[in-house]
């Protein structure tokens, strides 16, 4: 527990929050100490590094509400429930119990997505992002790209509030959100979208994720996919070659290992080009094919 005989400072108070995060394992601990003290002092990450040069005092109350911070990230309670806050591409968003908390890695994704809506010819392109959790990939290609129209789908009540509450914050006036079962979704728009994107879930039920942030804080309906963790893939990709105009894109997240069983899925749907991408780890993070 963090001395209290004197006066806390912001220097003192980091290198303990470090020491906490560090024997629970936490991969960052310095960085996560950083922003949540930043949480607390209302202050960004620089300006806190800047506050620990100097070792600016803090008050008792500031200490202990880091203090509470810090063992709450300690039990691996992710950073974003914590902060209430997650960043994704150009955005911050709203995040916390009951959605899936948006991953950097999902950005490259996105990134996918985002790509191949600006290179469409149409002057109003069309895209669907199916389960969108917090509504973070609809949301980056409608503020992205914002000469396209973007539909983001939700069947998870808990995940479809706090989408509401970004969309409503992000206020992106191109993006619409619709709470309906992905299968049964946007009959009127049959044939006439340019790119679907989805982050199913894809973890196989009898898969345990290794993170304790996933595995004890993440929804289970955003993350488990059946038995071969592809149940939720098969109907996405069902509803986007209903979806989608001739030539349009499919754009799928999925585990590192699935790449080849979601090409041989779409290919024998009927899509084209199945090809699998990389994220910037090297690891096989997305699949791509054409209608």
């Amino acid at each position: 527990m963090l001395s209290l005989d004197r006066p806390p400072t912001v220097r003192t108070v980091l290198e303990h929050s470090v020491a906490i995060l560090a024997r629970a394992g936490v991969p960052t601990p310095d960085v996560d100490a950083e922003l949540l003290i930043g949480h607390v002092l209302g202050a960004s990450r620089g300006q806190v590094q800047a506050m620990t040069v100097t070792d600016r005092a803090i008050s008792v109350d500031e200490a202990i509400s880091i203090s509470e911070a810090v063992e709450r990230r300690a039990a691996r309670e992710p950073l974003q429930h914590i902060t209430g806050l997650a960043a994704f591409r150009t955005l911050e968003l709203a995040v916390g119990p009951g959605v899936f908390v948006p991953r950097p890695e999902t950005e490259f994704v996105a990134g996918l997505a985002i790509y191949t809506l600006r290179a469409d010819a149409s002057s109003s392109p069309l895209a669907v992002d199916l389960g969108t959790g917090s509504g973070a990939i609809a949301l980056s290609l409608a503020t992205e790209v914002p000469h396209a129209s973007v539909v983001a789908v939700e069947n998870s009540t808990a995940a479809f509030i706090w989408a509401k509450q970004n969309f409503r914050t992000v206020d992106a006036r191109n993006a619409r959100l619709v709470f309906i079962d992905l299968a049964v979704a946007l009959p009127e728009l049959d044939g006439l979208v340019s790119v679907v994107i989805s982050n199913p879930p894809y973890i196989p039920s009898g898969a345990i994720p290794r993170d304790p942030e996933v595995r004890l804080f993440d929804p289970e309906h955003a993350l488990y996919g059946g038995e071969d963790g592809l149940d939720v893939v098969r109907d996405v990709s069902r509803t986007a070659q209903r979806l989608t105009r001739p030539g349009g894109t499919l754009v799928i997240e999925h585990g590192e290992l699935q790449g080849a069983s979601i090409r041989s899925l779409l290919a024998a749907d009927g899509w084209h080009a199945p090809s699998t991408h990389r994220d910037l780890t090297g690891r096989d993070r997305a699949t791509t094919a054409l209608r």
